[in-house]
């Protein structure tokens, strides 16, 4: 990693002088999206963070069939809600900071209207904590605390340059995660114990909380921080854990449903913490996006959203919910699906476009944000009008 970041500064300079010389466009509601998180977010990080020739499974084919039709990093066929939600709000993609520091062309690059440093594997805490219990992350070792140092970078520099800086961040939308789903990812899978995996909650809370206030110190007024999904209802689980107790499942569902009271945990958990930050921060406006119920009710009412399969994978290896943990999706044993419309689950742990579409649809209109998004768009617009005398 070492020759990446001694570009960085430079990179970061270079997008700093493109992002000062840009207008707000779009229906002046936030001025840019800030993304941080794992593969449920990531545009692309993961795939340029790898040395060429070891391509990662979301640089291969099927990845990105559906929208892109080709592979660009993103854990799904097509579109995730972090790129559903930039085109709500007549934005452009998020470029990934990876690709933006690489990158030596940079001015044929629009980085005016946000920034994703989402990384696909990505903790919440630190690989350091996991391997005190023997946990290792496969993937990378990348951290939020590796996110939060690269924006606070990013930010310094774009400061030198630009002296609306404090308004460019006041009026982003910045989304602090999904993250912390690949602790219980990788200790689930590499055998926990589940009271030790219990007690990793308010710790993963505890860094995206310091995270959040990070944020709103530099100048963050809107955060959105969204709360873990129903995993109980993931192919990636339900073959880890299959077995015929027949308790065990949501008989509505399908879904394990110890797994879905963990999320619920957590999300519980999380609220609370949120809760106490807008007793400290009343200046900012810190909402909850609502992931679990969102996605829940595709499971609970699949026809009426369009789908026809919601627990075995569009993309995968064979078995009962065709995930096989030894013939990943892009694998040559793996197959996928003709039409991914119709299947919840992608690859077996991600979602698919049609999916993430719902999801994203119900943060940015329906019920599932609290406070919902859009109620603060007329002070963000505000906000950027006054900026601008």
């Amino acid at each position: 990693m070492a020759p990446l970041f001694s570009t960085i500064a430079s990179a970061i300079l270079c997008l700093a002088l493109l992002i000062g010389h840009k207008k707000a466009y779009g229906d002046g509601c936030y001025r840019s999206v800030i993304s941080f998180g794992d593969s449920l977010a990531d545009t692309g990080n993961l795939l340029h963070m790898r040395p060429p020739g070891t391509p990662i499974q979301s640089g291969r084919w099927p990845y990105g069939k559906t929208f892109f039709h080709h592979p660009t990093g993103r854990f799904s066929d097509g579109r995730l809600i972090i790129d559903f939600i930039a085109q709500s709000l007549g934005l452009p993609f998020l470029e990934p900071f990876i690709d933006q520091v690489k990158n030596a062309n940079t001015s044929s690059r629009d980085f005016s209207k946000g920034v994703n440093f989402a990384v696909g594997g990505a903790t919440a805490l630190d690989v350091s904590f996991l391997e005190k219990y023997g946990i290792f992350n496969p993937l990378t070792n990348i951290s939020l605390s590796t996110q939060l140092d690269w924006f606070k970078e990013y930010f310094a520099i774009f400061c030198q340059a630009n002296s609306d800086c404090k308004t460019f961040l006041q009026t982003s939308l910045i989304i602090v995660g999904e993250i912390g789903g690949n602790e219980y990812n990788y200790a689930f899978v590499q055998g926990a114990n589940r009271e030790v995996i219990e007690s990793f909650v308010i710790a993963i809370i505890g860094n995206i909380s310091f995270t959040i206030q990070e944020l709103i110190k530099l100048g963050a007024r809107t955060v959105m921080v969204p709360g873990n999904l129903p995993i109980g209802c993931l192919p990636y689980y339900l073959s880890y854990y299959e077995n015929s107790e027949e308790k065990e499942y949501d008989p509505k569902t399908g879904c394990l449903n110890w797994l879905n009271r963990f999320s619920e945990y957590h999300n519980e958990l999380l609220q609370k913490e949120l809760n106490r930050l807008r007793g400290l921060y009343p200046h900012a406006t810190i909402t909850y996006g609502d992931y679990y119920n969102a996605a829940m009710r595709l499971y609970l009412s699949p026809i009426k959203y369009g789908f026809t399969s919601v627990l075995r994978a569009c993309c995968g290896g064979g078995g009962p919910y065709n995930f096989n943990a030894s013939a990943w999706c892009s694998y040559l044993s793996s197959t996928d699906c003709d039409d991914p419309s119709k299947y919840v689950s992608w690859d077996g742990i991600h979602f698919t476009e049609a999916a993430y579409r719902w999801i994203a649809q119900g943060l940015f209109e329906g019920p599932y944000t609290n406070p919902p998004i859009r109620t603060v768009c007329s002070s963000i617009s505000r906000t950027y009008e006054l900026s601008e005398y």
